[in-house]
C-alpha cells in the first residue's frame, strides 16, 4: 500500500466538523527490539468531572475476555501545558484523572510479544497490532473519531498496511471507537499484490495481499492467483462484493515458525498469522484459513448477529448464532476451494466426516444445541484457565457444531426443494447483510421459512437442530450425491483412550469422555494405567496392541493409581464409533448418473460468469 502525501486532504479535514473532537494516537518503536512501543493519545474538549481511560477487554472476532491490561505500563497523564496530572487506578485496566483541563495527554508504554489475531507484537522486523491490545481509550467518547499516526522512520523498509482510511504523514483515520477497534495493522517491510475486482453496480474495487514472509515476489504472485481462484468461488455464492470501505480489502499475512497462528476477520480486512518457514511449499495448506476469514466479509462483518452488535469492548460479547456466523462458514471455508480447483473432492469429503464424527460422536452436540455451544465461546474462544474444565464433557465447538448444521441443510434443501445453501446465505444477505440490519435467530428462521415457502420445515428444523439437540440423519443425505456413510472400523474394540500421555514409561490419562468405556469403568483424568488386562502399559503402541487383540463386548480389568492410591475396575470394550464417509462407487456399488450431477452440482465450481 502506498503512502500518500495528502496534506490538502488533511488540511480540508481540518474544517470538519469532528476536528476539535476527535482523538488522537500516536505510536513509535523506540525499543522494538525488547518487544515495546511508545503510545501516546491526545483527548481534546474534555467534559467536566473524572475523565475515565481503559484498555478494552475483547476484541472483535473474539468472544472471550482477554487482559490487555497486563502490557501496559508507565500510564501517566498531563495537562495542556505538560504538568503531571494525578490519575487512581480503579482496576487493572482502568484508569480515571478526577481533575483536568479541557484537554489531556495519556502517556504509556506498552509490551507485545505475541503475533496471533488477538494480540500485539513488536521487534525489529515489525509491528504487528491489533487495535484493542495496542490502544487505550476514553470511557464514553465512542463516536468521536481517531486519527493515529505511526512513527518508524528508523525501521528499515517499513510501510503501513490497514483498512484505516490514509491521511497523509503516515496518519490514519477512522470514523469513531468500532470502526477503530476493527482494524488491524501490519508495519513491516512486507511484499504485496493487488488484483482489481467489479462489483454489479461496476464500482471497481482492489482486493491486497500484504505478506511479511521470506518469499520471493514471485511467490507471492503466484499465491495471489490461487487467492482470485478462491475469491470468485466466494462471490458466486453472495451474488456480489460488499462494498469495503475506501474501495480495498487487505489480507494481512503474517509467515513465520514462531507465530502463534491465528486468523481474524475484519470489516474490510483479516489478519492472518501462519506458522511455516514462508509461503512456499506450503500454499495449499495456508489456503483454509483465508478462504475462512474472507466469507467473513459477508458473514459477520456485514450478516450480523444483535448480540455483537455494538461489539462491547469491556468484557465478553455473548452471542446465540455464533453456530452460523461462525460454523456455516466454517463449513464453506472448505467447500469454497474444492469449488475452486485448489483442493480435492477427497479433500471436501475428509473435512465432512470430520463434521460428522464430531457431531454424532461428542457429548457436547449429543446434550448440547447449538445455541448452547455459540454461548460458551466467552469461555472457550482463546479464553484462559488455570483451573481443569469439563469442557470436553459439555462443549462442542460451534465451528464444527454449525458446520456439520450447514452440511446437512445444504443438502436438505437440495433434496427436497431443488434449493442450496447458496441460496439461503443470498436470502439472509439481501435481507440483513446488504442493508447492515442486525438479525436474530427468529429472523433466520423466518428467512428459511419465506424461501421454501415451507414455514413448517423451517419451524422443525429449527426446533430439533438449532433450539434442540437432535441430529440430523447425514446417511440419508449423502447417498444422494453418492458418499456411504458407515462405520471406519466395525466390530473393533474401543476402549474410549483416545488420549494417554506416557511420561517416564507412566500412562497417564487425559481427560474421559463421557459415554465411553473409560468414562463408565470410573477412570478420570490424571489416573495413572498399571497394568491393562493383567499387562503392563509402557508405551502406545503396547495398549494399542491389547486393545487390538479384544472384541467389543470383552471385559478387562484395569489396575491403576488414583492421587497414588491402587484402584482397579472392569472395562467393557464397545465398537469403534468412528465414521467415514467413501465415494459409492470405492464400495463396489454404481455411483448413478443422478447422483453424479448431484455431486458435480454440489462440488463444482459455481463461477458461471465473474462479477
Amino acid at each position: 500500500m502506498k503512502k500518500i502525501l495528502g496534506t490538502a486532504v488533511l488540511s480540508m479535514l481540518s474544517l470538519g466538523a469532528f476536528a476539535q473532537n476527535e482523538v488522537s494516537y500516536s505510536v513509535s518503536f523506540p525499543n522494538a527490539i525488547h518487544h515495546e512501543a511508545q503510545i501516546t493519545m491526545q483527548i481534546p474538549n474534555v467534559p467536566s468531572g473524572p475523565l475515565t481511560v481503559r484498555m478494552s477487554r475483547s476484541s472483535p472476532g473474539r468472544y472471550a475476555t482477554h487482559e490487555f491490561g497486563k502490557n501496559v505500563y508507565n500510564l501517566k497523564a498531563f495537562d495542556a501545558s505538560g504538568k503531571e496530572l494525578a490519575l487512581k487506578q480503579p482496576a487493572g485496566d482502568v484508569y480515571e484523572i478526577p481533575f483536568h483541563g479541557n484537554n489531556v495527554k495519556i502517556s504509556y508504554t506498552l509490551f507485545g510479544n505475541w503475533i496471533d489475531g488477538t494480540y500485539a507484537g513488536f521487534d525489529e522486523s515489525h509491528g504487528h497490532i491489533n487495535i484493542p491490545a495496542t490502544f487505550a481509550f476514553p470511557v464514553g467518547m465512542d463516536k468521536r473519531a481517531r486519527l493515529v499516526k505511526f512513527n518508524y522512520d528508523e525501521k528499515q523498509g517499513w510501510k503501513v498496511a490497514t483498512q484505516l482510511k490514509p491521511m497523509g504523514n503516515d496518519t490514519y483515520f477512522a470514523p469513531n471507537l468500532q470502526y477503530f477497534m476493527d482494524s488491524p495493522t501490519e508495519l513491516a517491510d512486507y511484499k504485496t499484490a493487488s488484483w482489481k475486482v467489479s462489483n454489479r453496480d461496476g464500482k471497481t474495487q482492489t482486493i491486497h495481499l500484504i505478506s511479511h514472509s521470506n518469499d520471493t515476489q514471485k511467490t507471492i504472485d503466484n499465491y495471489a492467483n490461487m487467492l482470485k481462484k478462491m475469491v470468485d468461488e466466494h462471490v458466486a455464492v453472495w451474488g456480489e462484493f460488499p462494498t469495503y470501505d475506501y474501495g480495498n480489502y487487505y489480507f494481512l499475512e503474517d509467515v513465520y515458525p514462531e507465530n502463534a497462528g491465528d486468523g481474524m476477520e475484519h470489516r474490510n480486512s483479516t489478519s492472518i498469522v501462519q506458522r511455516t518457514p514462508k509461503i512456499e511449499g506450503y500454499e495449499s495448506q495456508l489456503l483454509g484459513t483465508f478462504s475462512h476469514e474472507y466469507f467473513h466479509s459477508w458473514n459477520v462483518e456485514r450478516l450480523r448477529p444483535k448480540t455483537l452488535e455494538p461489539f462491547n469492548f469491556e468484557h465478553a460479547n455473548l452471542s446465540d448464532e455464533l453456530w452460523l456466523a461462525e460454523g456455516f462458514t466454517q463449513y464453506y471455508g472448505s467447500l469454497l476451494l474444492t469449488r475452486a480447483g485448489l483442493k480435492t473432492a477427497d479433500n471436501a469429503t475428509q473435512a465432512f466426516n470430520g463434521l460428522i464424527n464430531t457431531v454424532l460422536n461428542t457429548p457436547g452436540a449429543k446434550n448440547f444445541s447449538p445455541i448452547q455451544a455459540s454461548r460458551y465461546a466467552v469461555f472457550a474462544d482463546a479464553g484462559v484457565a488455570i483451573d481443569q474444565t469439563n469442557k470436553g464433557n459439555i462443549f462442542t465447538s460451534y465451528y464444527t457444531y454449525g458446520a456439520a448444521t450447514a452440511l446437512a441443510l445444504d443438502l436438505k434443501l437440495r433434496v427436497d426443494f431443488n434449493l442450496s445453501l447458496d441460496d439461503y446465505m443470498r436470502a439472509l444477505w439481501r435481507a440483513y447483510g446488504k442493508p447492515e440490519i442486525a438479525y436474530t435467530v427468529p429472523d433466520l428462521e423466518k428467512t428459511l421459512g419465506v424461501l421454501t415457502k415451507n414455514t413448517a420445515f423451517a419451524k422443525d428444523f429449527f426446533k430439533r437442530y438449532i433450539y434442540g439437540t437432535e441430529k440430523n440423519d447425514y446417511a440419508k443425505l449423502l447417498i444422494n450425491a453418492g458418499f456411504i456413510l458407515r462405520k471406519a472400523s466395525p466390530n473393533q474394540a474401543y476402549a474410549g483412550l483416545t488420549r494417554v500421555n506416557f511420561d517416564e514409561g507412566k500412562a497417564v490419562l487425559s481427560q474421559t469422555v463421557q459415554g465411553t468405556p473409560a468414562y463408565d469403568a470410573g477412570l478420570d483424568v490424571d489416573d495413572v494405567i498399571v497394568t491393562f488386562d493383567h499387562l503392563e502399559v509402557k508405551d502406545q503402541a503396547s495398549l494399542n496392541k491389547i486393545i487390538e487383540s479384544h472384541k467389543p463386548g470383552d471385559v478387562v480389568l484395569v489396575s491403576y493409581l488414583h492421587r497414588g492410591e491402587p484402584k482397579s475396575t472392569n472395562l467393557t470394550f464397545t465398537e469403534n464409533p468412528l465414521l467415514e464417509i467413501v465415494p459409492i462407487e470405492k464400495t463396489g456399488a454404481a455411483l448413478t448418473k443422478q447422483m453424479q450431477a448431484f455431486r458435480i452440482q454440489w462440488l463444482g465450481s459455481q463461477v458461471k460468469n465473474k462479477i
